[in-house]
């Protein structure tokens, strides 16, 4: 059978402005025009907002005037459609002095024949090139340099033969080794954010021609005997494909199939009725919850694949503070600065770094002022001055204007244009419509997830048919059997704004296991988070006055009323009840110094969880300042409650030391186990508001079940449930030390655990470890449940 002709196609021309050159392929359109969004962006006053459309049809190029103000002119003439060719001269808005492109030829060297159309980003920045990448980076190179022929230190700091001027990159951050073979390999040196090869990380790794090394913000790539850097300055495009997510064994859709374009430091708002999808949109597209199906494509780089390096390049202000309120606005950024920046970074760096961000966002008024005293806009200031710190070169916010009032609202709104304007892609998720107009696009999605509108804000309620916002949202309530995402997609606007405007040509779509996230690095010091997050938990905790207040008065009050009990001497009637009262005492203020603080702090921990933060070192952070505050609390609680008290211990001694240190160990033992258990139910619940409750059942548990009021040994069941209950365990190991039995004779100090003897003893301390170790297992696998899913592999 004869071979079937292949059919003609355009050829790729070289389209030069006064400001840089785009290389165009012929596998889609480009539009020409003042609207930011335009591929051939010109910022002239004659130019109409889109003005012309170039495109390929069959083996040419063809030039259409979108019915501009001042018209097209090609080779002098003004034209409505025309073909164009290499040579061709096109002005627009004037035929004499308006804005002058020039198309010409382009031959590829053979080596790089065909990387446009296999690469995902070609042609979709100005300044384009077409160096091949298999991450699909395609841009102007910033630097070029010659392939170095020995090893090349990359740092930041001024020593490195390549000099990396960026927070995120350690002094003494990577090595490109060069070998006699003309081999190269990239060597990590222990570095705080981690080197990666086409998106992966590596400790050591070979690298190939077309492979991308990242450091940092910035990408190196080995062309031909050339080392060309690629710096991520802002001005990034977001390509959304196909994007599906459904839960229940898919059963149900939370996403429909959603694809859009964002351009460069663009301004994309995302709305639409509760149950929409906006949240389930938002963390598909930072990769916290990757989708079922589809790509995003972060400048043409698969940001699912790649996610491990990019996530660095992504800010994310979730609805709540991510802030902790109690710190200045400068203190609080200051300790964010430490966990984000490498550990060699100096502290000058980075104040430097913090008064940079609290100037682009004229908080250095309120750089002294504790968070909480804010205005609610000022306090979203300073949530999106945390992302900033950075240099993030796409930003998320959801629902940053939630509860602020419409003057406040219009504010945010207009700092978020401003964010755009400096050289941001910036997508918001947002129930308000006040401000929309200040937005370059507009997603509009409706219930079941699908795609309702996309375009420019001024023209979405015309194209639905209402007046007003309130008309729109009632009719996706009212009429859910209509096929919005159908209308849409057989509008203009579609093939304008989607079909015709996607900033990236579709992908091959790759198998489920290899479009799978992988999750991001271990942070490599581990200590130095440790001990930024002690300094800042103590911080926020001395400057609360009430839990000060409470931290002070609460062993001070118990151990007084243990005192009372007590009197001069233990006896039969008053030993067991002054030893119950210490096992309140320790259980309350260990479980009431813990039982908030997770809950109340886990928004903070899934965004810093998602950026790099440790959980291990989140978790001993809290167990290290806690401890040590419940620890001083036992030992205030045991001497104010027996002081002066004549112990009546066998022989006046303990089982291996002092009767009055076995005792404060018991308390403070107990405390430090309550302490864990009150951060096992902070894991556990949901809302802050029941932590009391559940507070004031621990106790009622720990009073029935640390045998003072019933008979716990031999009890089939009940004697098994309270090996559970640390105050059990205390209060044997206080009875041991007393030998409670000699005391007090009866059936409930005849438990075996109350005997004055080392095994007992040390069993009952034992058990209070043990207790503790297992609850802090348990909190560590409940934190694991309320990070993001990509964090949890």
């Amino acid at each position: 059978m004869p071979e079937r002709p292949s059919m003609p196609t355009a050829p790729e021309l070289v389209l030069e402005t006064d400001t840089g050159s785009t290389v165009m392929i012929p596998d889609r359109d480009y539009h020409v025009g003042r609207d930011p969004l335009s591929d051939i962006v010109i910022d002239d006053a004659r130019v109409s907002w889109h003005h012309a459309v170039l495109r390929a049809v069959a083996d040419h190029w063809t030039l259409e005037d979108s019915d501009s103000t001042n018209g097209t002119y090609a080779d002098g003439r003004r034209i409505h459609e025309s073909g164009v060719g290499p040579g061709s001269e096109i002005r627009f808005g004037n035929p004499a002095d308006g804005p002058r492109v020039v198309l010409m030829g382009r031959e590829l060297p053979p080596a790089f024949a065909g990387a446009s159309r296999a690469g995902p980003a070609a042609a979709a920045h100005p300044s384009s090139v077409s160096t091949p990448s298999v991450t699909g980076t395609f841009r102007q190179p910033t630097s070029v340099r010659p392939l170095p022929a020995r090893t090349v230190r990359i740092g930041r700091d001024a020593d490195n033969e390549l000099v990396i001027d960026d927070l995120v990159v350690s002094r003494r951050h990577a090595e490109l080794e060069s070998h006699p073979d003309g081999r190269y390999e990239i060597v990590d040196l222990g570095s705080h954010n981690g080197t990666y090869l086409n998106g992966q990380p590596v400790d050591r790794a070979r690298v190939m021609p077309g492979d991308i090394v990242g450091i940092g913000h910035s990408s190196f790539c080995l062309v031909g005997d050339q080392l060309q850097e690629f710096v991520d300055t802002g001005e990034v495009s977001l390509d959304v494909q196909d994007l599906t997510v459904s839960v229940d064994g898919g059963r149900k859709t939370l996403l429909d199939h959603v694809s859009f374009p964002v351009g460069e430091k663009c301004l994309l708002a995302v709305v639409g009725p509760s149950g929409a999808g906006k949240s389930t949109l938002l963390n598909a597209l930072t990769g916290l919850r990757p989708a079922d199906q589809g790509t995003v494509l972060y400048d043409g780089r698969d940001l699912y694949r790649d996610y491990a390096e990019l996530r660095q390049r992504i800010g994310l202000v979730p609805q709540d503070d991510i802030l902790h309120s109690q710190l200045t606005v400068r203190r609080a950024l200051s300790y964010a600065a430490e966990l984000r920046f490498p550990q060699d970074t100096a502290k000058a760096e980075r104040l430097d770094r913090v008064a940079e961000v609290l100037r682009e966002l004229g908080l250095e008024q309120r750089a002294g002022q504790p968070i909480h005293s804010l205005s609610g806009g000022q306090r979203k200031r300073v949530s999106v001055a945390l992302e900033l710190l950075t240099k993030p070169s796409l930003l998320f916010l959801d629902e940053p204007t939630s509860g602020l009032d419409p003057g406040m609202d219009r504010s945010v709104m207009h700092m978020l244009r401003g964010l755009a304007d400096d050289g941001r892609t910036i997508i918001v998720v947002t129930h308000s419509v006040l401000s929309l107009q200040v937005c370059d696009r507009l997603l509009v999605l409706a219930p079941g997830g699908r795609i309702a509108y996309y375009g420019p804000p001024g023209d979405t309620l015309p194209f639905f048919g209402f007046e007003q916002w309130p008309e729109a949202f009632e009719a996706f309530e009212n009429d859910r059997e209509r096929d919005w995402a159908g209308t849409y997609r057989a509008s203009p606007f579609h093939r304008q704004y989607i079909a015709g405007a996607s900033a990236q040509p579709q992908l091959p779509r790759l198998p489920a296991a290899a479009t799978s996230v992988a999750p991001p690095p271990k942070a490599h010091s581990w200590g130095a988070q440790l001990r930024t997050l002690v300094r800042r938990y103590a911080a926020a905790l001395s400057a609360d006055r009430t839990f000060l207040v409470v931290m002070i008065v609460l062993p001070f009050v118990m151990g007084a009323m243990a005192r009372a009990l007590a009197g001069s001497r233990l006896d039969r009637e008053t030993a067991m009840s002054a030893l119950l009262i210490l096992c309140v005492g320790g259980m309350l203020t260990g479980a009431a110094n813990a039982v908030r603080e997770l809950v109340k702090e886990r928004v903070i921990y899934q965004r810093e969880r998602a950026v790099g933060l440790s959980r291990s070192a989140y978790l001993m952070s809290k167990v290290v300042v806690l401890g040590t505050i419940t620890v001083l609390q036992a030992v205030v609680l045991t001497l104010v409650a027996l002081a002066g008290v004549d112990l009546n211990a066998p022989d006046g001694e303990g089982v291996l030391m002092p009767p009055l240190a076995e005792i404060t160990l018991a308390v403070a033992l107990l405390s430090c186990t309550a302490m864990m258990l009150g951060l096992l139910v902070s894991a556990l619940v949901r809302k802050e508001e029941v932590t009391m409750p559940l507070l004031v059942l621990l106790a009622i548990v720990q009073v029935v079940f640390c045998g003072a009021l019933l008979e716990l040994h031999g009890v089939p069941g009940v004697e098994q449930f309270s090996w559970l209950v640390p105050s059990r365990w205390a209060l044997a190991a206080m009875a041991s030390t007393i030998g409670v039995a000699s005391i007090a004779p009866g059936k409930l100090t005849g438990d075996p655990l109350f005997e004055h003897a080392t095994g007992v003893w040390l069993l009952d301390m034992g058990m209070l470890v043990v207790l503790s170790v297992v609850f802090g297992f348990a909190v560590a696998r409940l934190l694991r449940r309320h990070e993001p899913a990509v964090m949890r592999r």
